[in-house]
């Protein structure tokens, strides 16, 4: 199937966006899919998935990439997560095949909500950086964190990014600049993975996937300019206004 050049330009403003939006706090798959649904109809799911998930890992990388160059990274937290959440994004793929993705949307919706709550009647959560744990405790933490996360990416994958940021404040004491560096890390390892299905059956478009990829790339420098910029209060915020949009976006699905 040719594309055309207005569909590769709604593409581009999608990922661009998508770009900005997911190097802060996650959630650009929420802009992206739509968009690629939306403007390429007669396309497989399974291509289109792919396609996002290529044109995703490139953005995603330039944010991990340049908030390690200026974020103290915690890896001995970061890399055990990632490990975690690549190997379990394969069990959430094939989880897919016997498990009803509907009956996760309830319970996603109430987590959701409990996120938000929390984060927002607690003005000083994630406002500073005292990481916790060390030694074996914080290496069994971290792959459960990833392990969770990795399945529920490979699985159903909506609001990902956010509940990495959220659990890592909750469970390891960073702010939101540090977790949402940290989070980049492990989202480029679900990526892999699943990128790892996607490309050796064929299922992507190399020229929607390349535009889109550097478009990813251009929304990506502007969104974590701006969190290095302006730090974990606005990291905050944005994590907030996502968050919010993820809830009404589950409540809609759900009900």
């Amino acid at each position: 199937m040719s594309i055309e050049v207005s569909q590769l330009a709604v593409l581009a403003l999608g990922a661009l966006f998508a770009g900005f939006i997911d190097s802060v706090v996650g959630g650009g798959g929420l802009v992206q899919v739509p968009v690629l649904f939306s403007a390429l109809p007669r396309e497989l799911p399974a291509t289109l998935f792919g396609t996002n998930k290529i044109a995703s890992v490139f953005g995603t990388t330039n944010a991990a990439w340049r908030y390690a160059g200026r974020v103290s990274m915690p890896w001995r937290t970061i890399l055990p997560a990632a490990l975690a959440a690549f190997a379990c994004s394969y069990l959430g793929a094939m989880a897919v095949a016997w498990l009803p993705r509907e009956m996760l949307r309830p319970m996603i919706l109430f987590m959701l909500i409990g996120a938000a709550v929390y984060t927002f009647r607690r003005k000083d959560f994630g406002a500073i950086h005292r990481p916790q744990h060390a030694g074996a405790r914080e290496f069994v933490y971290a792959v459960l964190v990833g392990g969770a996360l990795g399945f529920y990416d490979g699985f159903f994958g909506p609001g990902a990014g956010s509940f990495l940021i959220f659990l890592f404040i909750r469970f390891f004491g960073f702010d939101f600049l540090h977790a949402s560096a940290a989070s980049k890390v492990v989202n480029v390892a679900t990526n892999l993975a699943a990128i790892g299905y996607f490309v050796p059956n064929g299922f992507f478009l190399p020229l929607a996937a390349a535009v889109m990829a550097t478009a990813n790339i251009a929304g990506s420098f502007v969104g974590t300019h701006l969190a290095l910029r302006h730090g974990s209060g606005f990291v905050r915020r944005v994590f907030l206004a996502v968050v919010g949009v993820l809830i009404v976006k589950f409540a809609w699905d759900t009900f």
